[in-house]
This record gives C-alpha cells, sequence and structure tokens, in this order.
C-alpha cells in the first residue's frame, strides 16, 4: 500500500514518482517495482550538508539546504526542494538547477512542516521546522 506523498524511484531508468493519491498497487517503471525513497535526516559528512534547514524571514520562510550553501556544480546539485504540512494537506515543490542556489523561500510558513530536497548524487534528505 502506498502513502500520499511518498515518493519513489525506478532504479533502471531514474524516474521518480510522488504518490498523489494512497493505492493498493504496486509501482513499476520499467519492467521493475519502483523502490520507495526513505530520506536521509542526518548529514554525517563534515564537508557537505544536506539536511534542509528552516530560516524564518520577515516575508514567510526560507528553506537553505545546509547550514553552509550546497554545490550547485553540473555533475553536483539539489534537483528540487519541497515543503510539506505536518497533515500532509499542503505541500508546495521548487525545482532546481546547477548554478542556483540552493534554497527556496515560502510566504507562508507551516508549524510543523518538513522540508525534503534532493541531491543528485546523495539521494533524498528531509529536515524538519521548529
Amino acid at each position: 500500500m502506498t502513502e500520499r506523498l511518498q515518493l519513489y524511484k525506478c532504479e533502471v531508468c531514474g524516474n521518480i514518482v510522488q504518490v498523489i493519491l494512497e493505492g493498493e498497487g504496486e509501482l513499476v517503471c520499467c519492467g521493475q517495482p519502483m523502490n520507495l525513497m526513505n530520506p536521509k535526516k542526518n548529514d554525517e559528512n563534515a564537508n557537505e550538508k544536506h539536511v534542509p534547514i528552516f530560516v524564518k524571514t520577515e516575508d514567510g520562510a526560507e528553506i537553505r539546504v545546509g547550514s553552509t550553501p550546497h554545490p550547485m556544480e553540473n555533475e553536483h546539485y539539489i534537483m528540487f526542494i519541497e515543503t510539506i504540512s505536518k497533515d500532509k494537506n499542503d505541500m508546495k515543490l521548487h525545482y532546481l538547477y546547477p548554478q542556483q542556489k540552493p534554497k527556496m523561500f515560502i510566504k507562508e510558513v507551516i508549524d510543523k512542516a518538513k522540508a525534503l530536497e534532493y541531491c543528485n548524487i546523495h539521494g533524498l534528505w528531509e529536515g524538519e521546522s521548529d
């Protein structure tokens, strides 16, 4: 059984799929079952930070990838940042490309939200608001 807003990845072609409505079936791509992506929550590598951080601003909040900015090079970059409310009723997705700053702005700060970010090399990471 899938759950709303879970992310699945095809290990053959790299497709990433997000569940919009829960269902009973198995997600399949390229003839194989897709793998549920479980986000990492602790960055053990002291040189790079992947955990999304919420920073309150006058106009809302900014979600930054790491306490020091993540590299945004052609070979290594953050592909997207997503915020999800605790009740999973509100979400916002922001795509990123090399050379952009690894951050996302949201006007409406959601209490107890989580943020996900996907690094093209190191995978899916999660951080929570205060």
